[in-house]
């Protein structure tokens, strides 16, 4: 009963992650309509986007040292005040204002589930979860758009928001009575990380607002924060973003591959809608059903993964070369539906095998940086797709899908070609412990 318990806390806390990530996006024409602002549109998105991408790895470093529960209950906590701000908002700058808090809280909900997923089941039942999550994460982000849909044309673009209260409560609820706490790591003697906290949430700002604007200035802004960055957090003492974790060859693989899969996905996710509404001229709610394709096929690729997930490399090949034949088909030869749902059945495997590699690739101290970190190159990797697709690929909708998708896929196959072979544990875990400083000699 008790696995059962935290699993039901992991996928609620994933479901309210991934569920506003997309909701939010049917929703939007009519939420500038009733409160003005139309040119302040997509800083909607950037403002939540901007703050969940940077507090994702500050959350995963603190709960790698103080424990996942209370973290985790902060950012719900976070999370669920700034929804009820967001369905109060009486203008764009409230609304903007309050999904950046909102998204404050979100970056602690991805991260710190999948890691209580990885610290809470046995290794012999890690391929089952994994693939159950990856299923969850495929049905999240298609049915995400279709729930904004139904909730916008039948009760109101406000309940977008207040849907999260009721799910979130009860989320909270089995957290803290039924989930254990256990300690994180031995408390630091030294001075947390603020200077790389202020550095990197500047960076990171600096990106997604010039990836989202096409704004240089912003982008070489994050370029001179980036380099300052790793000056800062190769002095401290206990950084932020340990930077000996990019030592390791299956971390630094997984990573990349996060950021290439992210392409397929965003790809999916933002241009066919926009296709199918501007060019089919079906409506918002109509476009997110003729999206369950990718959603089915991203639900079965995590299945088959789960039972799979031994041969973890196998999987991404095979999930890649499933992402390249779906963007032949989808984005040059005319068959969308058919070529949506190859796309889905390789993201499957693609999603929950970087993240079986990552928990193998790293000692369990170090499991919420890391875990949060690939959901950092994933956001990243999203967001630099759809800033070339809109800069660069204006001609055709589903010429940007194929392309970014193919891209996204020959990323996946170097990525797997280049991981280390053998057994269960990876000799990456070794090695990276050779790395970690004894702090009782510190």
């Amino acid at each position: 009963m008790s696995d059962l318990i935290v699993l039901a806390a992991v996928v609620g806390g994933m479901l309210l992650a991934l569920l506003d990530q997309t909701i939010v996006s049917t929703a939007l024409p009519r939420i500038t309509a009733e409160l003005g602002g139309s040119a302040h549109y997509s800083w909607v998105v950037t403002a939540y986007l901007v703050s969940i991408t940077a507090s994702g790895p500050l959350y995963g470093r603190l709960s790698d040292r103080y424990g996942r529960k209370p973290l985790l209950l902060t950012g719900i906590g976070i999370f669920l005040l700034g929804s009820a701000l967001c369905a109060a908002s009486g203008s764009m700058g409230q609304l903007i204002a309050y999904r950046a808090v909102q998204g404050l809280g979100a970056g602690a909900l991805m991260p710190l589930c999948l890691a209580l997923a990885a610290e809470s089941f046995p290794p012999s039942a890690g391929g089952r979860v994994q693939g159950m999550l990856g299923a969850v994460m495929g049905l999240s982000y298609v049915a995400g758009p279709l729930a904004g849909g139904l909730l916008t044309d039948h009760a109101g673009w406000r309940w977008v928001f207040l849907v999260n209260l009721p799910i979130g409560l009860i989320v909270v609820v089995l957290i803290a009575t039924r989930l254990p706490r256990r300690p994180g790591s031995a408390a630091s003697a030294h001075r947390p990380d603020y200077a790389g906290v202020a550095v990197f949430t500047g960076a990171v700002a600096a990106l997604l607002i010039g990836l989202n604007q096409r704004d240089w200035r912003f982008l070489g802004g994050a370029l001179l924060l980036g380099v300052l960055f790793v000056l800062v957090e190769s002095r401290v003492p206990e950084p932020v973003m340990p930077l000996r974790l990019f030592r390791v060859r299956s971390y630094v693989l997984a990573c990349a591959g996060a950021f290439g899969g992210a392409w397929a996905l965003y790809a999916a996710l933002v241009f066919v809608p926009r296709f199918m509404q501007g060019v089919w001229h079906v409506s918002a709610t109509s476009s997110g059903v003729r999206m369950y394709p990718l959603m089915l096929g991203m639900v079965a690729g995590s299945g088959i993964t789960g039972v799979l997930i031994k041969h973890v490399r196998v999987c991404l090949i095979g999930g890649a070369a499933l992402i390249a034949g779906g963007a032949v088909l989808a984005g040059f030869g005319g068959v969308l539906l058919g070529g949506l749902a190859l796309i889905g059945l390789g993201l499957g495997p693609t999603m929950s095998g970087l993240t079986v590699i990552i928990q193998r690739a790293v000692p369990g101290e170090f499991l919420g940086t890391a875990t949060s970190n690939l959901g950092f190159f994933r956001q990243v990797g999203g967001s630099v797709a759809l800033a070339l697709g809109d800069a660069f690929l204006r001609t055709s909708l589903l010429a940007v899908v194929g392309t970014l998708a193919l891209a996204g896929a020959v990323l996946l196959v170097l990525t797997a070609a280049a991981l280390p072979g053998g057994s269960r544990k990876s000799p990456a875990t070794i090695d990276f412990r050779q790395l970690v400083p004894d702090r009782r000699r510190a």
